[in-house]
Parts: structure tokens; sequence; C-alpha cells
């Protein structure tokens, strides 16, 4: 009985962890490296397990650094099924499939240069159709249902409050008479925070892994938050510039709808244009908008009131190519959300390309930035970057508003652990270097506990907890 990490082990991506029970072998999650051309192509190596050999898969939400790989995983021979919350399966849905186009558009343009090179072709990392076949394997669990996935193996999901179906998992193991829980965090909410609800408190586990993306920062209160976005907007404003975010297209984008919605008049939003510029955003939403079971009293009073009249009057959507390019012709007045959320890809490199430049735009991030993203260059402060061969001066104003993050920040994190009885051992992961040190030092010194961060390939014993294998 052990668990062995093969991804977001000392990094953020790439979340993959594989459980061996009596015979059994489970994956938590499956998802896709991302940040630059090296962790891209780590997509593609050769699997540390077999495919074929895999018995189920358990995916705690639909982020593509959580989800992105399965459709690999089938297209290899991985026939089980994949447990998810229902949202999360919704979403999954419209997110593999953006996923599979980009794998055969890059896969398209990079098989024109090698053919006139004269060079081997190259296959996408999946296809449309290998995401629609994984989609079949998909099996929808309701948060507190108890499933029975493998013989000696129990899921249970419950509400991590991240994004919609976000979920914490809860695995119950016997092998040979022995019984351990394991707790794995997935990536938690932060109390408070609009739409869905506060993340779930669990009291037992033999052994707990939890995230550790923001575990070495606090993100400001709602009250700064609110004074600090009026303030950008206020910039902006006087500086008859637009604003460009980059946010994903699930989970941040609905975040920040509904927080313009219930700031509009705080926030002079009725003097702006607003575009949501992201196909997939678009239909995210409409997910968002089927389970309205998972939002908290405001979000759903707000959701009421918005069958009556629009959340926003003055948003526009953007579904088309030419849709979007009209928004380059806009100089001042729009508020522009776009994919991707780092600027890896999408439309939101289009718009950095026409604004980035003007000292008189405003680039607002809120969320995740990994390294190697053209988005953790504008974070840290970067003097120019690079867009399709082409270097640009980095001009515009750029902020990072960490209070809009989906993520908990350090404090949240040692809460959460916090509630388990008896302190059980806790392991890493899903944060960088820096991060998972600032919080394993944090929860040492608060709490007592002497958190391990494992390494990819690294084994550790469930029978003993925090022994390694």
């Amino acid at each position: 009985m052990h668990i062995q990490f093969h991804g977001a082990a000392g990094e953020v991506t790439g979340s993959c962890h594989l459980v061996n029970v009596a015979g059994h072998r489970v994956l938590l999650e499956y998802g896709m490296f991302q940040g630059g051309r090296d962790n891209e192509l780590r997509n593609a190596r050769p699997f540390p397990f077999d495919p074929v050999a895999i018995d189920a898969v358990i995916l705690s939400h639909a982020h593509i650094d959580h989800s992105g790989r399965i459709p690999y995983l089938v297209k290899s021979g991985f026939r089980g099924p994949v447990y998810t919350h229902k949202a999360s399966r919704d979403l999954c849905r419209i997110m593999l499939k953006d996923a599979a186009y980009l794998n055969e558009k890059e896969a398209e343009w990079e098989n024109r240069k090698r053919e006139r090179k004269g060079l081997k072709l190259i296959e996408p990392l999946y296809s449309m159709q290998d995401a629609q076949a994984a989609m079949r394997q998909f099996k929808g669990v309701s948060y507190g249902e108890k499933v029975e996935i493998a013989p000696g193996i129990t899921l249970r999901f419950s509400d991590a409050g991240h994004i919609l179906g976000s979920a914490i998992v809860e695995l119950w193991l016997e092998e040979n008479g022995i019984r351990r829980k394991l707790a794995f965090s997935g990536d938690l909410g932060t109390p408070g925070r609009p739409i869905l609800c506060d993340p779930a408190i669990i009291e037992n586990a033999d052994l707990v892994l939890m995230e550790s993306t923001y575990g070495d920062r606090l993100h400001r209160s709602g009250e700064e938050t609110q004074r600090e976005v009026v303030e950008i907007v206020r910039q902006a404003r006087k500086a008859h510039g637009n604003i460009i975010i980059p946010a994903f297209a699930v989970g941040r984008t609905q975040h920040l709808l509904y927080e313009f919605a219930r700031n509009f008049n705080d926030w002079d939003l009725d003097r702006w244009q607003i575009f949501l510029d992201s196909p997939m955003a678009i239909e995210a939403t409409t997910v968002y908008a089927k389970h309205t079971e998972l939002y908290d009293k405001e979000a759903a009073e707000l959701w009421r009131r918005n069958k009556r009249q629009p959340l926003l009057p003055n948003l526009h959507l953007s579904r088309t190519s030419n849709q979007s390019m009209q928004l380059n012709k806009i100089q001042s007045g729009a508020i522009i959300i776009a994919g991707s959320g780092m600027c890896t890809g999408g439309r939101i490199k289009h718009h950095l390309k026409h604004n980035v430049w003007r000292d008189r735009c405003h680039i607002v991030i809120v969320g995740y930035q990994a390294e190697g993203t053209p988005g953790r260059s504008l974070v840290d402060g970067a003097s120019h970057i690079r867009l399709w061969g082409e270097t640009l001066r980095v001009r515009a104003k750029i902020h990072t508003v960490g209070g809009l993050s989906a993520h908990a920040d350090q404090a949240g994190l040692v809460d959460w652990y916090r509630h388990f009885s008896g302190r059980p051992p806790l392991i890493l992961v899903h944060g960088e270097p820096r991060s998972r040190e600032a919080l394993a030092e944090r929860i040492r010194a608060k709490l007592g506990t002497l958190a391990h961060k494992p390494m990819p390939g690294e084994c550790i014993d469930l029978i003993k907890p925090g022994r390694p294998v």
C-alpha cells in the first residue's frame, strides 16, 4: 500500500499521484505540464507506469493542469472509469475538447515546418476524437456520495471551494486487513470568496496530501482588494486606455463577472464596455448557470435576480475570430477578459500584442502564473516580451491582484490542515519550491508538524504513513 508522485511535486502543473492498494492502481489526477516549451514536451514522455494497468482515475477538478492528459491516457490504452464531480465532468467536456483542438493545431503548424525541412512529421498529443472517447469513461459523483471504485478502495468527494465542482478527495483503503484513510486537498479555495461555498473541513485521516500553490504569501483582504480594483479602474479611465485581463476560462472568468455585477456601481463600470473574448469561457459560464445548486446564498440570490434583468448590461460576448479582431481597434474604454490565463496561447496574446506597448493600457493579472509563461514574465517585471517571434516593449501598467485568486493563501492552507485530529503526516504537493518551503516552515512553527516535500518518482508507504518506500 503506497503512493508515488509523478507530477506537481516541486512544481505546480502536471498533477499526478499513483495510489497502489492490494494490487489495484488508481491515479489521483493526470494533468498537463505547463509553462514553456520544455514543460510542454514533458507531456509526451514515456509513461512511468503502464496505462493499461491503471484501474481508475480520480479527478479533483477540471483545470487542465489536473485533467489535461486524461485523453492521452485513454489513447494509450487506459480503459477504466474517471471519477469526478458531475459539474467537473460537464466542464471537462468543454476543456478537453479545447485542449485537443490546440494540440491538433500545434501539430499542424509544426508539421508545416517539418515538411519544408524534410523532417519526420509528428502527431498531436491527442485529438478531438480522443477527447470525446475519454469523456465516455467519465463517471459523475455528487458531494458526500461514497463509491467503491476498486476492491479495498472507497471514494468520497467534498466541496473544495476552488472552482465549480472542485473536490477534496477522501480515500478509504484496505489491504490484508489493514485500513488507512488518505485525504487529498485538490486545489483549495478561500473561505468567504464569492459564488462557491467554503472548502469543507475534514477531521480524520492517516495521511494528508495538500496543495501549496500560495504557501509563501497572504492574499489581501476583500476590502483591500476592492480598493485596489477601484484604483486600477480609476487610473485606466484617467489615462483613456484599456484594461486587459488574462483569465482562466473556468473559475476565474466567472468570478470576475460576478464581482463586476456585484460592484457595478461602486467601480463605475457603467462607463466601460466589457468584453468576454473567449468561446470556452462563454461555454463554461453556461455550465456554471446549470449548477446553481452549488452556489453560496449570496450568489444564488444574484442569479435569481439575473433571470429578470441582465447581469451586466454592457457585457459583450465575442464568440468569433472576427469579433475578437474588432477589439484590437479599440483604443480606450474597453475591459477585455480573454484566455489563456497564463498568456501562453489563445486570444489574450493578440490583445497583448496590441496593448502591452501602450503606456495608457493596464494589464491586470488575477491568477497564478507558472514559471516560464509570458504571464509570469509580466508579473516579474519584464521590460520586453516575445510574441510570435516579435519582441515587444512592456509599457503598460502591470497589476497583480492576488485577492481575486481562487487558491487559498498560506493562512487558509494552515487553517484547513489544523482541523485534522491528531495532526496526521502531511505531504505538500502542487507548489514551487519556495512556496512549499515557506508553508512547511509555517506549519512546523505553528502546529509542530514536519511536512514532507516529495520529488518526482518518490514513493511513500501508506501502511506506515510518511515513511519512504
